[in-house]
């Protein structure tokens, strides 16, 4: 048997502080009807730990690895980097462009004692690759409990 649910119509109504929000969000968060992460300025970042070290991974097709620049200043780590258009169309009647040319740049925070000297960057089929290996204070370590004999 099927319940019925009174219907509220109060309950639909959209607050003026949440409409504000979706209005400041599509306006000022997201470029072109992207997300952000996508907006071209910043970069989409996989970071993950192994017991080791921190990996971060990011895609940055169509740039030279000699061409990224990446810092770690303290715990911050940036990335920078260029795409450059391949060829100048003239005239061209484009009936979609969504590849985006120009500078980029990418901060993130690292955890802290972390060996940022011995840092490792791979880069193979356009994805960007930085190890940074943990300090020995860092990695966690195995505390056995004892228990008391009464």
């Amino acid at each position: 048997m099927a319940s019925l649910i009174k219907w509220e119509p109060l309950n639909d109504l959209v607050s003026l502080r949440d409409a504000m929000d979706h209005l400041f969000e599509d306006s000022f968060v997201r470029v072109g009807g992207l997300p952000a992460a996508f907006a071209g300025e910043s970069l989409a970042l996989d970071v993950y730990e192994t017991a080791d070290s921190v990996v971060v991974k990011t895609a940055v097709a169509g740039v030279k690895p000699e061409e990224l620049d990446i810092t770690i200043t303290g715990d911050v780590l940036t990335i920078k980097g260029e795409t450059k258009s391949e060829e100048k169309v003239e005239k061209a009647n484009y009936l979609r462009q969504e590849r985006r040319y120009g500078a980029f740049q990418r901060s993130l925070q690292l955890p802290g004692s972390l060996l940022t000297d011995k840092a490792q960057a791979t880069f193979e089929n356009g994805v960007l690759t930085l190890t940074i290996p943990k300090s020995k204070e860092s990695k966690p370590r195995t505390i056995k409990v004892e228990t008391k004999k009464q």
